[in-house]
């Protein structure tokens, strides 16, 4: 209560600048002392937008990620408050986002009866990482709400979680002996088979998954940014004959927007689809 009290009291003046400062963050670059500077993995560790110095400081990557959740809560909405047996537009195109996750990760890798099982924590997942990475090409955001460590883990915890759980309900004393002792191993061979199993299947997927998410995200934005703070500079710094260049790298830079919206729609189908597989090898029979 005295942190909060506190913070409500110093609020007004700090926000106020905090914010217009934040509108610098939205180019992440600065040419004004006449030289080009490249991105910097600094853009990820933001200052403080908001409540600084109190438990409920939020940064300009947090403030994305409200936005993208918002986001995500208002177009389920839209689409499915007035469902009818013949679908408009928009929740058609709901529909086929619902479908894709449904036909081609849970009913295709996990059957119709597991599938429907963990349909929805497939769905909150896929739904999740593309609305969040999506925010990286999204004008006066800029930045993916899952270019930083703490999404991606969380998501990948949940679904390591959900996989113990799978493979425990399906087989509640062969689930680990399993996984760590295959069958068919000569008993010595399990001094050096059960470590690699243990890393390879309880270890690696969880930090795979996180780190294949996060730093897509991460080069995305940093090449994104490349290129059109080289734009700026060329164009209103260097000025003359080098707004040539200019032109070049707007242009690069607006295909790797488009490819970086393919990379988005890419990783969020890999992580739910890498999460059924995980879970399948979990219910698998031999389990």
């Amino acid at each position: 209560m005295f942190v909060v009290a506190r913070a409500e009291l110093h609020a007004p003046k700090q926000e106020i600048a905090l914010l217009a400062n934040a509108l610098n963050l939205l180019v992440p670059m600065s040419t004004d002392d006449g030289e080009f500077h490249g991105p910097s993995i600094l853009e990820f560790f933001p200052g403080a937008l908001l409540f600084e110095g109190t438990y409920f400081e939020i940064n300009r990557i947090q403030l994305v990620r409200f936005v993208a959740v918002a986001a995500l809560i208002l177009v389920f909405w839209l689409g499915t408050r007035r469902m009818s047996v013949v679908p408009g537009r928009f929740q058609s195109l709901v529909e086929m986002g619902l479908d894709l996750v449904r036909v081609n990760i849970a009913d295709d890798l996990l059957g119709k009866k597991d599938g429907r099982r963990f349909l929805p924590i497939l769905t909150t997942i896929f739904f999740m990482v593309l609305f969040m990475n999506l925010t990286g090409v999204i004008p006066f955001l800029n930045i993916a709400g899952t270019s930083v460590i703490g999404v991606p883990l969380v998501l990948a915890i949940v679904a390591y979680i959900t996989f113990i759980y799978a493979g425990i309900k399906k087989s509640p004393k062969n689930f680990f002996k399993n996984a760590l002792f295959p069958s068919g191993v000569p008993w010595p061979v399990y001094i050096i088979v059960t470590p690699i199993e243990f890393i390879s299947t309880f270890v690696i997927r969880p930090v795979t998954l996180t780190l294949r998410l996060m730093m897509n995200m991460i080069v995305g934005h940093l090449l994104l940014v490349l290129f059109f703070a080289a734009t700026q500079f060329f164009f209103f710094t260097a000025g003359g004959g080098w707004a040539v260049l200019g032109v070049g790298s707007l242009a690069f830079g607006f295909v790797f927007t488009l490819f970086e919206i393919l990379v988005a729609v890419l990783q969020a189908y890999v992580f739910a689809l890498l999460t059924a597989v995980y879970i399948q090898l979990a219910v698998a029979e031999e389990h």
